[in-house]
């Protein structure tokens, strides 16, 4: 819709409605943070002076839960109504929405961590190689009396790590910096993840820089991002890091620094490989550029796990027959055991029905637009798939997702990303065991295990319904 004098269309409320929801949930993150210690946050040992800052106000359970709450909720809703906004023909701030995105994530590098404990695995793996111990074969609970390790919550201290040998190289450096502090040590990770999600956001915004209306919209997407700000920064999950890699290497199609970008992703978290399906695919009638970027590929990655051992897989292929409590095929699960009986967990049925859901997604989705598809399309549309087929998911994997279709511009996947997170995020509030109050058990029995999984469901068949009717009428668009 355009104005009378004819070229700028009228600002309307979702322009102001959408910054201010998703400032509301940024500041509510912040808060969280800045509260310090408390069920949201774990408390981080160490000398007072060293960051991460917080007020020590030792806020109650539920105030904070309510805050995270709160901070899900106006998110989803921001995003929701500043990308219908955009797709309707609005405007954003492209430039404001970058600028608050990067502020945001340099102030959340310097407050404690929230909403989960992985964190703390994290430098105590670090710890482990500083001491000369396998982060691969050992757990916390093997470094008795070790400060860092003693961080670590349940029920993680018996885990060795799943974690690609890329990622415990930072964490080893953090450990190597932080020594006996928990606290600096989840300070210098905090920073490279925070560099990573704003080295991602640079490259998106680069990426999409011709065109105003997709600019706003992989800001939206990504670098102001309310739930990701909430998951992938003040969270500090390694996820970030692996992201980066990958976006760098479609950025860089073709190319064998395309194929080390790629290598060193894997080399952080192993499922985050799906994404170099996408090149393989548009190199696949250029052979030998293929096997450049491959092998490179490949190197970079054989490099980092021949270091870190062949059994870095062993707990990887353990934990990728899991369910997580949240996902629908716990559902399912409950179906077969119902069915034919109780004496199997039925994983990999499970697994085998999940690869069927994939596929049938990512053909939905493939037909949204016409070929021929490149290595961004193919990328975008196979993650999506993955983080709405995947029987182990949770909030924060849903991160890759957002950057990959923030490349993809195809209008409508997004808002079912949108729902997916805010779901994910509600049920995993927060994602710890420590110091939760009693009387919120509910969150897990009842919103985690039984009203999550069902919604996940509904969307995702809503997702693939929606796919495939709209892929139809765009096949019968004249070109």
């Amino acid at each position: 819709m355009t104005s009378q004098a004819g070229t700028e269309p009228r600002p309307g409320l979702a322009t102001f409605a959408a910054p201010l929801l998703v400032g509301v949930s940024v500041l509510l993150t912040v808060t969280i943070g800045l509260l310090g210690p408390s069920a949201m946050v774990p408390g981080l040992a160490g000398p007072a002076w060293q960051p991460p800052y917080w007020v020590a106000a030792a806020p109650a359970p539920h105030l904070v839960i309510a805050l995270g709450a709160t901070a899900v909720v106006t998110g989803g809703l921001g995003l929701a109504v500043g990308l219908l906004h955009l797709r309707c023909g609005g405007r954003l701030p492209a430039r404001g929405l970058v600028m608050a995105g990067y502020g945001a994530a340099v102030v959340l590098a310097f407050l404690p961590p929230s909403g989960s404990a992985d964190h703390l695995n994290y430098a105590a793996y670090g710890r482990m190689v500083t001491l000369g111990l396998d982060p691969y074969a050992h757990g916390a609970v093997d470094l008795p009396g070790d400060p860092v390790a003693a961080a670590v919550e349940r029920p993680w201290r018996e885990e060795p790590s799943v974690y690609g040998p890329v990622a415990t190289a930072v964490q080893a450096l953090a450990s190597w910096i932080g020594g006996d502090s928990v606290r600096l040590t989840i300070f210098v990770l905090s920073l490279v993840n925070a560099a990573a999600f704003i080295a991602t956001g640079l490259l998106l915004d680069r990426f999409t820089r011709a065109d105003p209306v997709l600019r706003s919209r992989a800001a939206l997407l990504w670098t102001a991002n309310p739930l990701l700000l909430y998951h992938l920064v003040a969270g500090l999950h390694v996820d970030t890091l692996a992201i980066a890699f990958m976006v760098a290497a479609l950025m860089l199609n073709g190319t064998p620094a395309a194929g080390a970008m790629l290598g060193l992703g894997v080399a952080v978290k192993l499922n985050a490989g799906i994404v170099a399906l996408g090149p393989a695919w548009e190199l696949r009638r250029r052979p030998g550029r293929l096997a450049l970027v491959a092998g490179t590929a490949l190197a970079v990655a054989a490099a980092g796990y021949l270091w870190a051992g062949a059994h870095a897989f062993d707990q990887v292929s353990r934990a990728g027959k899991a369910i997580s409590l949240a996902s629908y095929w716990r559902i399912v699960q409950g179906w077969l055991q119902a069915v034919v009986g109780t004496g199997s967990a039925y994983r990999g049925e499970i697994q085998v029905g999940a690869f069927v859901v994939m596929g049938l997604l990512a053909w939905a989705l493939f037909r949204l637009q016409r070929p021929p598809a490149d290595a961004v399309r193919v990328a975008a549309v196979l993650v999506v798939a993955y983080v709405f087929a995947t029987p182990y998911i949770l909030p924060w994997y849903d991160g890759l997702a957002f950057a990959l279709v923030a490349m993809w511009a195809v209008a409508g996947v997004e808002l079912f990303l949108v729902a997916h997170l805010t779901l994910l995020s509600l049920a995993y509030l927060p994602a710890r065991v420590d110091g939760q109050p009693a009387d919120l058990a509910w969150l897990t029995t009842v919103v985690r295990a039984q009203v999550v999984p069902w919604l996940l469901l509904a969307l995702t068949a809503a997702l693939a319904w929606w796919a495939w009717r709209a892929g139809g009428r765009a096949r019968r668009r004249p070109a």
